[in-house]
């Protein structure tokens, strides 16, 4: 699904098989989850491959690198070069690209390394969350305190937290987990921020126990744009009670429309709410139909 025997990643300074990559069984990040990551997407679009974001996204994975004391040598020039060569060698133009920053030397200690090793891969997925409007549950799982790790980092390891809440909710017959915060506060899912319609406006949670998503920002500005506000506030699930629709949000899951939470449906299918007109918006700006917010390929290398 993610390689084939012909799929190139790059590793370390070179472009290598994707089969080739090696990762050392001492490594700390994979006995301590100690490592960051990105989440991006390349779309097609009429001016050629396209990277949405592409700074933002590699700036926030040298703060996730900072904050928690793991060295990066590139720079954001640098990885998005390399990110559109690496696109090239394996002939995509639409598709999603996984930087990841680890500690590969052998290291069984809790401080932190001198190197990192830097990967990128690339390969076509289509929405995470797939296309039909999700079923959430409330989940007995809570979202880190915000004072025990740095959730505004994109690191591994908090990710066990997401997949935790994710598969319990799947277990329990719901396409996905709706996480609250320490204080009872709807947070967010296990990989994408929630956004809930009423009386016109969108509401969604507030900077604390949240990553606030590159997508989800995108959002923000559009709807505002258009003249929506939007509330960047707490609030408890009791308050989802009489909104109109619901949606979530994240480069893997793009926007993806929410039909009810622990079995109470909105009071509108998704198609005729802000979040599906919003959707719309999202997809002609990443594909091109509406203003790029970065310079594409050709225009790079003119």
């Amino acid at each position: 699904m993610y390689f084939k025997s012909n799929t190139v990643a790059f590793l370390d300074g070179e472009f290598v098989q994707a089969d080739q990559a090696t990762c050392g069984v001492y490594a700390q990040s994979l006995h301590y989850g100690y490592a960051v990551f990105e989440g991006i997407r390349a779309y097609n679009t009429p001016q050629g491959t396209q990277i949405f974001k592409a700074q933002e996204h590699f700036e926030r994975l040298q703060y996730s690198c900072r904050v928690i004391g793991l060295p990066l040598s590139y720079s954001v020039e640098e990885m998005t070069e390399i990110t559109y060569e690496l696109l090239e060698k394996n002939n995509l133009t639409d598709a999603y690209i996984r930087p990841l920053v680890y500690a590969g030397t052998p290291n069984m200690s809790l401080k932190c390394p001198t190197t990192s090793n830097l990967l990128i891969a690339v390969w076509d997925w289509g929405k995470y969350l797939g296309d039909q409007c999700l079923r959430l549950t409330v989940s007995p799982y809570e979202r880190p305190n915000p004072k025990a790790v740095p959730i505004e980092a994109k690191v591994a390891g908090h990710y066990v937290n997401s997949i935790i809440a994710s598969t319990e909710a799947k277990n329990r017959g719901y396409d996905e987990a709706l996480l609250l915060d320490m204080n009872g506060f709807v947070a967010e899912g296990p990989g994408a921020n929630f956004f809930f319609e009423k009386n016109g406006e969108l509401f969604t949670a507030p900077a604390g126990s949240i990553l606030r998503g590159i997508t989800r920002n995108t959002i923000i500005d559009l709807a505002r744009e258009a003249g929506i506000t939007v509330h960047e506030k707490f609030f408890r699930p009791a308050e989802l009670q009489g909104a109109t629709g619901a949606f979530m949000t994240g480069t893997a899951a793009e926007v993806v429309g929410v039909e009810s939470v622990d079995g109470e449906s909105f009071a509108k299918p998704f198609k005729e709410t802000l979040g599906a007109m919003l959707a719309e918006q999202y997809q002609a700006l990443v594909t091109g139909a509406g203003a790029l917010r970065s310079r594409p390929l050709a225009e790079r290398q003119a």
